[in-house]
């Protein structure tokens, strides 16, 4: 299974990941109370063991601006978390066609999923809805719809939303996701939690060897 640490903002992050090892870890790129800026996703980069992954995460982001960060920074891979429209997808994909795109949808209904799907993207990030933010928010995704379209989509689907040491093994048990992206469930106020990362890391990798 794919797992995606996200809202890495710290040296003792960096220090963490390359302790656990997640697949990928998410540096967000938008408004958010976890947001970095390129300057410092080149920073926490330079330590980063070379087997992570880069994901930035963009909400709504203007095209040249997204653009622009993407080559300045290097990221490996693109999620975007807002509205973005099929257009933008499709020129995105043209633009970096050597890069995985990854669509986050707010699950709603499924329609919502398949129409993510359809889009020329890697995977399909299902999270939960809420009116207020666009991830990062400690709610749960409807595992019901996702489990329900799973199968349809036609393209791996990531699990997020609500979930930490509690949840964890509930939410991929009922929805068999292809991967997960954790960032409140592995913080305390706030901040990303060594223990926490070391409890969901253990759980996972106890899941995949059985």
């Amino acid at each position: 299974m794919m797992i995606k640490l996200c809202g890495i903002r710290r040296p003792e992050d960096i220090l963490y990941c390359n302790e656990f090892r997640p697949d990928c870890i998410g540096f967000v790129l938008a408004e958010s109370k976890r947001r970095v800026t390129p300057e410092e996703v080149l920073r926490l980069k330079e330590p980063l063991h070379k087997e992570i992954k880069t994901v930035g995460v963009f909400v709504n982001e203007e095209f040249p601006t997204l653009v622009k960060i993407v080559e300045q920074t290097g990221l490996d891979i693109l999620q975007l978390h807002g509205d973005e429209s099929a257009d933008y997808v499709t020129v995105l994909a043209e633009v970096f066609p050597e890069k995985q795109i990854w669509k986050a949808v707010r699950v709603t209904d499924e329609q919502s999923l398949l129409a993510a799907a359809r889009l020329p993207v890697s995977c399909v990030l299902g999270d939960a809805f809420t009116q207020t933010a666009y991830g990062g928010t400690g709610h749960k995704a409807n595992w019901d719809i996702i489990q329900r379209v799973r199968d349809s989509l036609g393209k791996p689907l990531i699990l997020a939303g609500g979930l930490n040491a509690e949840t964890i093994l509930p939410a991929i048990r009922a929805t068999s996701p292809f991967g997960v992206d954790i960032s409140s469930g592995i913080e305390t106020d706030g901040v990303k939690d060594r223990k926490k990362i070391k409890t969901i890391m253990t759980l996972l990798r106890s899941e995949q060897s059985e």
